[in-house]
């Protein structure tokens, strides 16, 4: 009956998120998964499960208050140099699990401090290469992804049988002594890149209106050219043709030039001029004449003396005597 006690204490069960390690007089005999086993009873064989799903956390700089223990900053692991000389005091939080149980058992003595002792040693090793701004301000997903990979090289090269899952960089600022004088820089450096932004948005706004304005420019100047020079080439074309037909009739051209002008020059004045003895009937303009005590338009009528019509330049002599008051 002794016996069979005996041997049914060699019979135990494995859960899911578990790996059995068998030992035969300490050493490695077997590795079991999840389901019901048996292993030679003790003190033969002994057993020891190892939970490889168990998400295990590292905390590098600082430790939080748990129970009777106190929490709180580890200078000795949070201070450290950058790149270019500054200290820094920055803390980790680092997340692994178990992914070879035997290594993890039998290969280093203690697999948790290692871990430590390796990821403090990454950390020290990437922030030494990085400047303080960089570390402090938009580098902080990339030093921890360089983190991790530096560590869990070194974890793969001593087989502690360890994965490292994520590395957060949970605080990084100066030291305590000169925070004042840090915040001052910080703030000096965003007044900055305001100015910077609002410089930038400025120019923005200002150089599409500006480019836009010379633009319009140039295409009013290149029609006010082909403006210019269109109507100088009509100009001299008109000119051209009215020298041809002066030299064919020379007096006839001048008279009809005389009486062209005299016409564009009473077009633009409000004084009427009627020749008496033409049978014409003048419509007086009402509208006008509504208007005169503020124009004080005068319609002047005068005679043309009948024997200057007959002459040539009667024409002439008749708008030149017009007396305009």
């Amino acid at each position: 009956m002794a016996l069979l006690v005996w041997v049914l204490s060699g019979i135990y069960i494995i859960d899911p998120a578990e790996k059995g390690v068998v030992l035969r007089f300490g050493a490695f005999q077997e590795e079991t998964g999840q389901g019901p086993h048996w292993h030679l009873p003790f003190p033969i064989e002994s057993l020891n499960r190892v939970n490889v799903e168990q998400i295990r956390t590292a905390q590098i700089g600082y430790r939080d208050a748990i129970s009777n223990r106190r929490g709180g900053n580890v200078s000795s692991e949070s201070l450290m140099l950058t790149k270019d000389e500054n200290m820094i005091d920055a803390k980790f939080a680092v997340q692994y699990k178990i992914n070879d149980a035997q290594a993890y058992l039998f290969n280093v003595a203690n697999p948790d401090m290692t871990l430590r002792h390796v990821v403090e040693s990454a950390i020290r090793q990437v922030v030494g290469k990085n400047t303080m701004d960089y570390v402090l301000t938009e580098g902080r997903v990339a030093i921890a992804d360089s983190i991790k990979e530096k560590s869990q090289e070194l974890l793969n090269i001593y087989q502690t049988g360890l994965h490292i899952t994520t590395v957060n960089m949970q605080d990084a600022q100066p030291p305590e002594q000169v925070q004042a004088s840090f915040s001052d820089a910080v703030k000096a450096r965003e007044d900055k890149q305001r100015l910077i932004n609002e410089a930038q948005t400025y120019a923005n706004d200002i150089l599409p209106k500006s480019r836009g304005k010379a633009a319009r420019m140039l295409e009013e100047a290149k029609a006010y050219k082909s403006e210019v020079v269109s109507k100088s080439e009509g100009e001299a074309s008109r000119f051209g043709q009215i020298l041809a037909e002066y030299e064919k009739a020379p007096e006839v051209t001048r008279e009809r030039l005389y009486r062209e002008t005299m016409e564009n020059v009473f077009a633009n004045t409000s004084k009427v001029v009627v020749d008496s003895k033409a049978n014409s009937m003048m419509y007086l303009p009402i509208d006008k004449l509504i208007d005169a005590k503020k124009t004080r338009t005068e319609v002047v009528i005068q005679e043309v003396q009948s024997g200057q019509s007959n002459s040539r330049g009667g024409v002439r002599n008749v708008f030149r005597n017009r007396e305009v008051r």
